[in-house]
């Protein structure tokens, strides 16, 4: 019994009044969210509240970091609305089944641990990005629809009042813990808004305003299509994007919130409990989702770090969908605006405008454009792509400047370089550079000492200068090559040329034979 509660990180001490709160908390602002993504992906509301209450379930329980919250998501609805307007919502179904196979395998394959390559100013600009997006998907809130069906800005009473509650919700969500930190500020401000109106009887819009969330329990749905490989290619491209946005977005919410708790989560297991989640979801008529960067951070900031937490926000959802849908829809948008205004605030990291001036450009330009990426596209898996290729790149480039070498002529009339640097692709030009083949003496040694041959544009590189140094009668020795090096050219013989022989003298020393 004991191991199986470590399993599920069950074992550790629960605070549970905080997690149950938190839990209603969450719960409450993920409805909402939900609503809304259906709708961006042209679906009707309860499938987006059928997934987050799946995905939340199964992830709590299942997945690699307590505390974090999976449920509809605009990643996937932006994925999925070509689809939907295409094909229909069996189609959309059997998608999400299809990606969350592909996320399962991928955590099978531990493929989780490449989240590491996503460089810190990349983290920053995701997350400030995100912060923007948070804030301006809220703006919606302001705007009322008109006799025809159109939105437009709200003017006179009707906006002041909205400004005014959601102003108030957020400072009973900053003042409420520099007084007690005992109740979820958050859940302590869409109460007092709750009751200020509809004690007041202030005319407002609510949640019951965006849809109506009566439903019952999610249905199970085998997707009715052609099972069939016409159907494999038009659901696998989307599937595939679904998976690897759902997956990106995921693992960056574990690592944000593993900063933010100064804890460690699993990403491979993450990526499998995502997957099967995806999989039930389809199953059970819901659109599929992913890790909720805003909701997480509600958690998260209400004190929540066990699984409890998130089951609870899951099982409410449900509660609320079942059977109390006509008191939830009561509960005023501006409420739940505030609180992720506040969210929004929160997530944004302001110690990286600090930073301007004081980091390298070429981290601060990164930065910036994956924030303006993921704000102008709202695609934020295409955005840390993009970062995480130019930080890549920067990365060779700098790399490549780096390449440097150190020449003596010794007292027997030896030459020698001493190189100091990776040689890899980008090096490789200025590599040739520092050699003098014509003017050298008769034997040249090249020490790699404190340098590597890291690819083979390196092996290709020394190839070359080898044979130009063959070409003039002079001979060549490398020498201090790394273990890898060797193993590297070992590999390469067949395809180069070049046979390794051990050296007296040199310790290693690789020459061209004929």
């Amino acid at each position: 019994m004991k191991s199986y509660l470590n399993l599920f990180n069950f074992s550790q001490k629960v605070n549970y009044k905080t997690e149950i709160l938190s839990g209603l908390t969450v719960a409450l602002a993920l409805i909402p969210e939900a609503v809304a993504f259906a709708f961006i992906a042209g679906l009707s509301p309860l499938t987006g509240l059928y997934a987050a209450f799946s995905m939340g379930f199964v992830t709590s329980i299942f997945g690699g970091r307590p505390g974090m919250i999976s449920g509809a998501t605009g990643a996937v609805a932006v994925v999925i609305v070509a689809l939907a307007k295409s094909h229909g919502i069996e189609y959309i179904f059997a998608t999400v089944v299809l990606a969350g196979l592909i996320q399962f395998i991928a955590g099978l394959l531990r493929l989780g641990k490449f989240i590491r390559l996503v460089p810190h100013p990349v983290m920053f600009g995701f997350v400030n990005g995100l912060a923007v997006i948070i804030f301006m998907s809220q703006l919606v809130q302001f705007k009322t629809t008109d006799a025809a069906g159109e939105l437009h800005w709200m003017t006179g009473t009707p906006l002041y009042l909205m400004i005014a509650l959601v102003l108030l919700t957020m400072f009973v969500i900053w003042g409420l813990p520099k007084l007690t930190k005992a109740f979820p500020s958050s859940l302590a401000a869409i109460l007092v808004i709750s009751a200020v109106v509809i004690g007041f009887n202030i005319d407002t819009k609510t949640v019951g305003d965006m849809a109506s969330i009566k439903g019952g329990f999610p249905p199970f749905h085998i997707p009715a299509l052609p099972f069939n490989f016409d159907t494999l290619k038009i659901i696998a491209p989307y599937a595939l994007i679904m998976a690897g946005v759902g997956l990106i977005e995921s693992l960056l919410t574990l690592n944000l919130i593993d900063e933010i708790t100064e804890t460690r989560g699993s990403g491979n297991r993450e990526a499998m409990a995502q997957g099967a989640a995806n999989m039930l979801t389809g199953l059970f008529s819901g659109m599929g989702g992913c890790a909720m960067i805003g909701q997480s951070l509600i958690n998260i900031s209400s004190g929540a770090r066990a699984r409890l937490s998130g089951i609870i926000a899951s099982v409410m959802l449900l509660v609320f969908i079942m059977f109390g849908s006509s008191l939830i829809e009561k509960v005023p948008m501006a409420a739940l605006t505030g609180v992720m205004v506040m969210v929004a605030i929160g997530t944004f990291e302001w110690v990286s405008i600090r930073m301007i001036g004081k980091m390298p450009k070429h981290d601060i330009f990164v930065g910036i454009l994956v924030a303006v990426v993921t704000i102008l596209l709202h695609n934020l898996a295409l955005a840390v792509l993009i970062g995480v290729i130019i930080s890549a790149l920067v990365f060779a480039w700098e790399s490549a400047k780096r390449i440097r070498a150190r020449k003596y002529t010794d007292g027997s009339g030896v030459k020698h370089y001493e190189i100091y640097g990776p040689l890899f692709f980008g090096s490789v030009s200025a590599f040739n550079e520092k050699f003098d083949v014509l003017n050298d003496p008769d034997e040249v040694i090249i020490d790699f000492k404190d340098s590597r041959v890291a690819d083979m544009s390196g092996i290709e590189a020394l190839n070359k200068l080898t044979e130009r140094y063959q070409n003039v009668n002079k001979k060549l020795h490398l020498k201090h090559l790394s273990e890898d090096c060797r193993v590297l050219l070992k590999n390469a013989e067949e395809l180069i040329d070049i046979n390794i022989l051990e050296d007296p003298t040199y310790h290693i020393a690789i020459d061209k034979i004929n």
